[in-house]
């Protein structure tokens, strides 16, 4: 994950911070910063540039120290003092909804939601940028997020700011390929809010993982990406214990050691 010192440092890197870290081991996340508070390499030369954690409320142990991204996961973050924690926050870039087409809730309320209370207040009226629908990257997936941005492209300026892509798999061509295609069928940056490697091999998720960051990198439409998962447990049995950025007892992982690195 080799870059010129001579040139300017890409920073795209998103820290997914699971819930649980902040309930169950707070001050790990001091391993991403130096004595200083800053990003363990300077923080203008930092590969990470924000930190989510599929929440509304903001991880007091993050401290300012990197940008947060909050999300809108359900309709839940819409209709409850949720939706004032995110509207008056100061976070500049707001996710909506994970994996909607797995959580019962269809293109058409979602689209609703978001032309009638998501655009107008959060970027209308507080100039924050949204994230659009992260769906699987499954046959469900692509066609709910079709439906939902032909509903949604309707409506001037009722496209997302970044389109929201998640993909999970060992192969890397093919995640090239299908990152790709979510540009170029939409015509919008994207927001790779989370992506993995599915391996059980540690070789191959490393290169996975390095060869595609470093490719992620080099695509000007490519605004941000986060790497599943920095949690001490794995979320599932779906996702390999070898693409865990953290182990069980806290510390970081050496993958995790890895896309931290700048040279």
């Amino acid at each position: 994950m080799s870059q010129n010192t001579t040139s300017p440092i890409v920073q795209k890197r998103c820290l997914l911070w699971d819930w649980t870290n902040t309930r169950d081991r707070p001050t790990t996340i001091d391993q991403l910063f130096n004595d200083s508070g800053e990003a363990q390499t300077p923080a203008k030369t930092s590969p990470f540039k924000s930190v989510h954690n599929w929440n509304a409320w903001y991880p007091p142990e993050l401290k300012g120290r990197l940008p947060f991204r909050p999300m809108i996961r359900t309709r839940a973050q819409i209709d409850t003092e949720e939706w004032d924690w995110i509207r008056d926050s100061d976070a500049e870039m707001v996710h909506y909804l994970n994996e909607p087409e797995r959580q019962g809730i269809t293109p058409e309320d979602a689209a609703d939601w978001w032309l009638k209370k998501v655009v107008p207040e959060l970027r209308d009226k507080r100039g924050k940028k949204l994230v659009g629908p992260a769906c699987a990257s499954d046959e469900a997936g692509d066609k709910w997020l079709a439906t939902f941005m032909d509903l949604v492209g309707k409506s001037e300026n009722g496209n997302p700011d970044f389109l929201g892509v998640h993909y999970y798999s060992g192969d890397l061509e093919h995640a090239k390929r299908y990152i790709t295609s979510m540009h170029e069928k939409y015509g919008l940056a994207l927001n790779v809010s989370e992506i993995a490697s599915i391996s059980r091999d540690g070789t191959e998720v490393e290169r996975f993982t390095e060869k595609l960051s470093e490719w992620m990198d080099g695509q000007e439409w490519i605004d941000e990406y986060g790497w599943f998962g920095c949690m001490a447990h794995c979320a599932d049995d779906f996702v390999s214990p070898a693409a865990q950025l953290m182990d069980d007892k806290g510390q970081f992982t050496p993958l995790m050691r890895l896309l931290m690195k700048t040279s």
